[in-house]
């Protein structure tokens, strides 16, 4: 059983509950073997779920790493799973960038509210409120 991982095993290795692993097996994206009753998971089991966190992590849909997945068994030399790899990467990176372009202007909207908030509190003789806001 050398190569081989019990739930709590392969959930503890990676940072996940049981639970999690049970999640993604009942999404048909992992399929373990049986001991009996308890789910064995070997070392492919472990390299797909190590591909399904960090897509999640990187913000893909559970139906994208799936079709990512599914690939490996059409596709013999890689190259087709390289490619929709290398689409959905770029694409996701261009949803990113333009969050990242709107989270910027909205930062600067909120700045140059309160800039004028405070030369209001200022003209009005009244200082800001401490503690609440503002850059540090």
């Amino acid at each position: 059983m050398n190569d081989l991982y019990t739930v709590n095993q392969l959930a503890e290795e990676l940072g996940v509950t049981p639970r999690t692993l049970r999640f993604y097996e009942d999404k048909g994206l992992l399929s373990p073997n049986r001991q009996g009753n308890n789910r064995v998971y070997d070392k492919r089991d472990r390299a797909r779920m190590k591909l399904i966190l960090r897509g999640k992590r990187l913000g893909f849909s559970l139906a994208e790493i799936a079709e990512y997945l599914d690939l490996y068994k059409i596709d013999g030399n890689g190259i087709e799973q390289l490619r929709v790899l290398l689409r959905r990467v770029r694409e996701r990176r261009d949803v990113l960038e333009r969050q990242r372009e709107d989270l910027e202007a909205t930062v600067a909207e909120l700045a140059d509210i309160e800039d004028q908030v405070a030369a209001a509190l200022a003209e009005r003789g009244a200082a800001p409120v401490e503690g609440q806001g503002g850059p540090g």
